[in-house]
């Protein structure tokens, strides 16, 4: 049974291959030296991979996100650790508050790249966050527990305004402590983000009702680690690592959550073409909303459209059984939408990140929920989408049908196992050579231009496996298949990382080898803070030589990097010539 909801909802058996933390990293903690100080800076954000100038953003964040959203997102996520510290404290004695435990996993979602821009609905998230944070310190005290912490995440009280507020918050930047060493920064950072896009995952599959405690209980081991100085870089590392794992666990929980919804996803062609009517489009991640807008424009004369991370949707076959008028995929990644919502002639629902500044000429089209949300867009709740309906119905929409190709989806991993045989019996006898998985997120630099030429330039005998948005730079390409088996398989979206390790995992076992000696190659995109997450799932599972690109994260430090490629063989992209030629031989 669904549990009850809380917080944003009315707020308008994994492996364990990878390395232990002490055989991965030596004593390498040499430079004191800290970053530059930021004291004339407006602010510091670096956790997303189109940062300025590959360094930090320090006016304006690239992703559109002003000086004072940036400090009250360092100022949440400095009230969450408190929340975290007296929730550790708490597990001591037996407590563990299921409103706390979503609540802290759905603020840290709203601080992710390109999620929450409303400065006011940060003002709310953070008095909720210091009044569960009281009453849990109360819970342990009035249990006999004790909380051993200086921290005055613990202790803080926030100012009565949102002005007063956001300068608090700007003392709880990234760089707010100047004598850390950097490889310390670097791996508390790298624990930071990961647990963001892990809480992110765990939030959507908490939607579904489907939780797990371990999850929670170290999304706030693992905030309260960032408070702990005692800790090394040995022990910041093991988090990071077990960061991966937790994140394998929520991803499939979200897995389990969608399928136990809508079905397990078959390949389904999904038409790029319009149909003569009304239309909504929706763009993001969360299927849950996406089912509500079908319910609510049902029989109205509405086509619904979707766009972005939401295409994998038309693999699910209870949302295509139930809503006829769920009719095809528009547009493509996240960063295109500027020009792609102009020309949409109907309303536009974000229900989770992704979501850019819209254009004027638009915006009055734009909706959100969820923890999205943006200064001068209506937020909606999923039980009343009435002014979304409102906007479509007065909208144009489109005049006439047009036909344009189709492509596939619903590759998950149940799909493809269904035909593990053919797959097992064309790698023997040579017809399939290999293995790719290229996938990840999109954006806007020429440089992601590689995972174009790369998936063009693999050879006939490849299939290539891929998800997230950066499917985008080569989904409509015709590749044929083998052995009626198409040789481009989108397995859905990030988090559906899962089915692409249920795949690898399969494979193993039918050639009895480990991952590392199946003729699978990962070619990895990452943008934000739900791909961070992903690569330490792949690193936790021991996954070696994965081609990261387009650039390697800005909150690595050069000690850092060196023990992830002398333990992982992690490799920046390079060419697609010369990194084919490496993998194939």
């Amino acid at each position: 049974m669904k549990k009850k909801s809380v917080s944003r909802r009315n707020f308008i058996k994994t492996s364990t291959m990878g390395l232990a933390a002490s055989t991965l990293l030596p004593s390498i903690l040499s430079s004191n030296k800290a970053f530059a100080a930021t004291k004339k800076k407006e602010m510091f954000c670096y956790q997303c991979e189109q940062t300025m100038g590959g360094k930090g953003c320090t006016r304006i964040g690239v992703c559109g996100k002003t000086p004072d959203v940036a400090a009250l997102q360092d100022f949440l996520i400095h009230t969450l650790k408190g929340i975290s510290i007296a929730a550790v404290a708490a597990r001591k004695v037996n407590i563990s508050d299921s409103e706390t435990n979503q609540f802290t996993c759905m603020a840290m979602f709203s601080t992710l790249t390109n999620v929450e821009f409303d400065p006011y609905r940060f003002e709310n998230l953070l008095q909720e966050s210091v009044s569960l944070r009281d009453k849990m310190i109360k819970r342990v005290k009035a249990a006999g527990g004790t909380i051993s912490s200086d921290s005055d995440s613990l202790t803080l009280k926030l100012k009565p305004s949102l002005e007063g507020m956001i300068k608090q918050g700007k003392q709880y930047g990234l760089m707010s402590v100047p004598d850390i060493d950097p490889d310390l920064r670097s791996l508390q950072h790298m624990l930071l983000f990961g647990i963001k896009g892990m809480a992110a995952y765990t939030d959507h599959a908490a939607e579904h009702g489907q939780e797990d405690e371990g999850n929670y209980e170290f999304v706030h081991r693992g905030l309260a680690a960032l408070e702990d100085k005692s800790l090394d870089a040995n022990a910041y590392l093991g988090l990071v690592l077990e960061c991966g794992e937790k994140n394998l666990r929520a991803m499939e929980l979200l897995s389990l959550g969608n399928s136990g919804a809508y079905g397990d996803p078959i390949p389904t062609k999904v038409p790029l073409g319009v149909k003569k009517g009304k239309a909504i489009l929706v763009s993001g991640h969360d299927y849950i909303d996406l089912e509500a807008v079908l319910s609510a424009s049902a029989g109205k004369g509405i086509y619904v459209y979707t766009h972005g991370e939401m295409l994998p949707s038309h693999g699910y076959p209870k949302l295509k059984e139930r809503f006829p008028h769920f009719y095809g995929h528009y547009g493509t990644a996240w960063q295109n939408q500027k020009k792609e919502f102009a020309n949409f002639p109907g309303a536009i629902l974000m229900t989770s990140n992704c979501i850019q500044k819209p254009k004027q000429s638009y915006k009055k089209n734009v909706f959100t929920s969820g923890t999205v949300g943006m200064p001068g867009l209506t937020h909606l709740n999923k039980n009343n989408l009435g002014p979304l309906i409102e906007r479509a119905l007065a909208l144009p929409g489109y005049s006439e049908d047009k036909k344009d190709m189709e492509i596939l989806t619903g590759f998950g991993h149940k799909a493809v196992l269904g035909v593990a045989d053919k797959i097992v019996a064309g790698v023997k006898d040579g017809s399939i050579g290999h293995f790719f998985l290229v996938g990840g997120c999109d954006g806007v630099k020429k440089s992601r231009n590689y995972y174009t030429e790369f998936v063009e330039k693999t050879p006939d005998n490849s299939i290539i496996l891929t998800l997230a948005c950066g499917k985008y730079k080569f989904f409509k390409h015709q590749l044929g298949d083998i052995n009626g088996i198409p040789r481009l398989l989108d397995v859905g979206q990030c988090n559906d990382a899962h089915s692409a390790v249920q795949i690898a995992v399969a494979l193993t076992k039918a050639f009895d080898t480990d991952v590392n000696g199946l003729p699978l190659s990962f070619i990895i995109s990452w943008y934000e803070q739900k791909a961070v997450a992903i690569l330490y799932s792949l690193l936790k599972l021991g996954i070696k030589d994965i081609h990261l690109g387009p650039s390697l994260p800005a909150f690595v430090t050069p000690n850092i990097l060196n023990i992830l490629v002398k333990n992982y063989n992690l490799t920046p992209i390079g060419t697609p010539e010369g990194d084919l030629k490496k993998i194939l031989g």
